[in-house]
């Protein structure tokens, strides 16, 4: 009997119960794996140093980057200012107006801890003042920062565009657009249904003249999304050329035209960034690791005949594996889940016809579903801190915006055309 796959799962899951990181718990269990089957240590390092010399992770760093120059600059704050302008007059319009504002910041900074962190910071204060429930407005937060997980430009995507074997990063970035936009569109009706339940104030109008000085301030923001997408689709950069210019054009809209970026604040942006890329990085060193391990093992393959040997009917098996995919959210961070589960799973729906492009947002809206779901939902965590409230208590007013979430991963699912149009029409 083989007991590499029960050591490999085995130490796994026994450091992931004890709470260890997971980058380690990774590491760990695969260190364990390749001494039992007598592979030398030193294979270790060239497998975590080979999967990190590739061109296109080095989007990853930049786009982090970026995105927390975005979030510290006063950036967040204009786009929430501008979105008022477009939602706010609606009943519950502080809800609308924190969907829409992360719909533009998350599309910006492809994180949804850090729209979490910047826009909840100053909305949720802001809708407790106004007589919004405090669970109510961590939820809509919350749920509502996953949009950009999909909307172009995602770090995750990248990453699956590497675990998929070097899927094309602009398809991906088109793919999502949409079912990104339809999560937003979903998250209104339970918004919308619950605001006018308990009677959530609606905002004042603002002038012509106020409405076109924040629309004004606002563009500077908005327009690091037409650089970056523009770029890539018209081809005069790379996906990975863009995130770097996307970080150039982010500091000097904060330093020159806004002026929020101090010298302190710009040592501290680099502080924290650099702490988040070095994790990122060294996750997806171990994660890779792993799955080569998974792979050696030949463990996808067992996966596969057994899903297949169940049923061959592609409706069914995707459900099957939407069902798994949302199970591991909620006991295991996004990234390590991508590069783990993408060998096991893409060949399985490739055999149905299922488009690469297509699973890709498919998996990324399931996973991204768990990074709100506890115990191991890192966005929930951020944005109950934010709200200084308990996780228990604000899960119980998380279950609408889950459903309206789950809809449209369903709805994505079973209709390709939602994720395939833009990338059809765009990119030739």
């Amino acid at each position: 009997m083989n007991l590499a796959p029960i050591i490999l799962f085995g130490s796994f899951l026994v450091l992931l119960i004890l709470r260890i990181p997971i980058s380690f718990t990774l590491s760990v269990s695969s260190i364990l794996t390749m001494l039992y089957l007598g592979i030398p240590p030193m294979v270790i390092g060239q497998k975590m140093a080979d999967v990190l010399d590739n061109f296109s992770l080095m989007a990853i760093p930049f786009f982090i980057l970026a995105g927390q120059i975005m979030a510290d600059s006063g950036i967040a704050k204009r786009l929430v200012d501008f979105s008022s302008i477009l939602v706010g007059r609606i009943r519950g319009g502080l809800a609308f107006v924190n969907i829409v504002a992360s719909m533009f910041f998350g599309g910006m900074s492809g994180s949804s801890v850090a729209d979490t962190a910047s826009i909840g910071s100053i909305l949720i204060p802001s809708m407790v003042e106004k007589g919004y429930d405090r669970d109510y407005s961590i939820a809509v937060t919350v749920t509502s920062s996953t949009q950009g997980l999909i909307i172009p430009p995602s770090h995750n995507a990248i990453i699956y565009a590497y675990a998929a074997g070097g899927l094309s990063i602009a398809q991906l970035f088109m793919a999502g657009a949409i079912p990104g936009i339809m999560i937003g569109l979903f998250l209104m009706i339970p918004s919308y249904i619950i605001a006018v339940k308990r009677n959530y104030p609606v905002e004042k109008s603002v002038n012509i003249k106020d409405a076109l000085k924040i629309t004004k301030e606002a563009f500077f923001g908005l327009f690091t999304i037409v650089i970056i997408i523009g770029g890539i689709l018209s081809g005069v950069f790379t996906a990975t050329e863009s995130s770097a210019i996307a970080v150039v054009y982010a500091f000097f809209v904060a330093a020159f035209i806004y002026r929020d970026m101090t010298f302190s604040k710009f040592w501290q942006i680099l502080w924290d960034a650099s702490k988040t890329i070095i994790s990122v990085m060294f996750l997806i060193a171990s994660a890779a690791t792993f799955g080569w391990l998974l792979a050696y093992l030949k463990i996808p393959d067992a996966i596969a005949q057994a899903v297949l040997s169940v049923s061959h009917n592609k409706y069914l098996v995707l459900l099957m594996i939407n069902v798994v995919l949302l199970f591991l959210g909620m006991i295991m961070d996004m990234a390590p889940l991508i590069l783990i589960t993408t060998p096991i799973f893409l060949p399985i729906v490739t055999k149905l016809g299922v488009s690469p492009i297509h699973f890709g947002i498919i998996m990324l809206m399931n996973l991204g579903i768990g990074l709100c779901t506890p115990p191991v939902g890192n966005t929930l965590f951020v944005g109950c801190i934010v709200g200084k409230m308990r996780i228990e208590d604000v899960v119980k007013s998380l279950w609408p915006f889950y459903i309206a979430m789950v809809a449209v991963v369903l709805l994505v699912t079973y209709v390709p055309f939602f994720a395939m149009w833009l990338p059809s029409i765009v990119i030739k």
